[in-house]
């Protein structure tokens, strides 16, 4: 098998090492599918809730779809919609019962079966064992909402951590920052003053009205560590949003990349696909997206699919446009991602403007991405 052409799954993998991975995620699939009675709210609910507590945990994509497979029926039970094998309601043909039928009916004494004593043993161990189950589901539900109101507060503290002027305004003294590429420092904006004290690797905050990304965003020299820790550097399906590695807030680079996991939730970026609808991109037109030296206000230019290509492709890969080299490259960037666009905003950029990209997955095709791109505007 050539390199960059590992399949499983459905979905292609880049190395031997990302499509052995996957081979480890297909058979906790596989042994999980098997355990989990698919017919009964407990089971799904069970499963749920193990996978939230982190106590099973994927490598690849194939395990977070397979997350959002488990989360739909978890989502259709809440609503109601979720109806147990055995459970259901027979039509009634005809209410009419007729006077031979109603005499059968009273004439048929009632039946009285007679367990023996190991059939009344077994039957109680088995009503001990469910007991024992549903209690064992109830606490693991109970862990779930336990810890989705922790992630919660601890989101919304760090929105009031940000937003507390005067707690801000207590530390009269700026947190400068000095970097060893850089000769230059940089002084942190005050309501950001208190967050990066606690996580040196924040570099801003995301915002678009109207949905749940309100978040911060991280930056490491490795891609792949936020894309399962939060931002106390736990482990967290969810993820953090991030920016780019190679990107810089402080040389400032043309382009600032920020991931995040499309979550069925509506958590990290599972509201950016909103901007698929050309009527919720007139009513949002700007996102704001602060870095922790200085404040800024972006303008929506393109909204386009696409997706993760083999290395050897010869194609436009939007992820790969982080510095623009001269005006051709920038104006031929800007051209490639009009022609994707799903519509026309009729804004454009120029040579030497800031741009913002967005970008999560899409599961409309294999290894898909929907991104959303932005320009500075103050």
């Amino acid at each position: 098998m050539e390199s960059g052409r590992w399949k499983a799954g459905g979905h292609s993998f880049r190395t031997k090492a990302e499509y052995e991975a996957a081979l480890r995620d297909l058979e906790k699939i596989r042994l999980l599918k098997e355990k989990t009675n698919y017919s009964k709210k407990e089971s799904i609910l069970e499963l749920y809730n193990r996978m939230q507590t982190g106590s099973i945990s994927f490598e690849t994509v194939l395990g977070r779809e397979f997350d959002d497979e488990v989360y739909e029926q978890v989502r259709r039970i809440r609503a109601g919609q979720f109806e147990e094998v055995g459970k259901s309601r027979q039509p009634v043909r005809n209410n009419r019962i007729s006077e031979k039928s109603l005499k059968k009916k009273r004439q048929k004494p009632p039946g009285v079966k007679v367990l023996t004593r190991g059939q009344y043993i077994a039957r109680r161990i088995m009503m001990s064992v469910l007991l024992l189950i549903a209690a064992g589901c109830l606490g693991y539900f109970s862990i779930y909402c336990m810890e989705a109101v922790k992630k919660d507060r601890e989101q919304q503290q760090m929105a009031k951590l940000k937003e507390n002027t005067k707690l801000n305004a207590m530390g009269k003294d700026e947190v400068v920052v000095h970097l060893d590429t850089e000769e230059k420092s940089y002084v942190v904006l005050e309501k950001y003053k208190n967050l990066y004290k606690t996580n040196k690797n924040l570099i801003g905050w995301l915002k678009i009205d109207d949905t749940n990304i309100d978040y911060p965003v991280m930056q490491t020299v490795n891609n792949e560590y936020y894309l399962d820790h939060n931002t106390k550097q736990e482990k967290d399906k969810n993820g953090t949003l991030f920016l780019d590695k190679d990107c810089s807030i402080t040389r400032t680079s043309t382009n600032f990349i920020i991931y995040g996991h499309h979550m069925k939730s509506g958590k990290m970026f599972g509201d950016l696909d909103h901007y698929k609808e050309e009527d919720f991109y007139k009513k949002h037109k700007t996102i704001s997206f602060d870095t922790i030296y200085e404040e800024g206000t972006y303008e929506v230019m393109y909204v386009f699919l696409s997706k993760i290509y083999y290395e050897e492709e010869v194609v436009f890969k939007y992820y790969q446009f982080i510095d623009a080299n001269s005006e051709q490259e920038f104006d031929s960037y800007m051209e490639e991602m009009a022609q994707m666009s799903l519509y026309d905003t009729g804004v454009t950029a120029q040579y030497g403007d800031q741009l913002l990209t967005l970008s999560t997955c899409d599961y409309e095709q294999e290894d898909g991405r929907f991104v959303v791109v932005a320009k500075r505007i103050s």
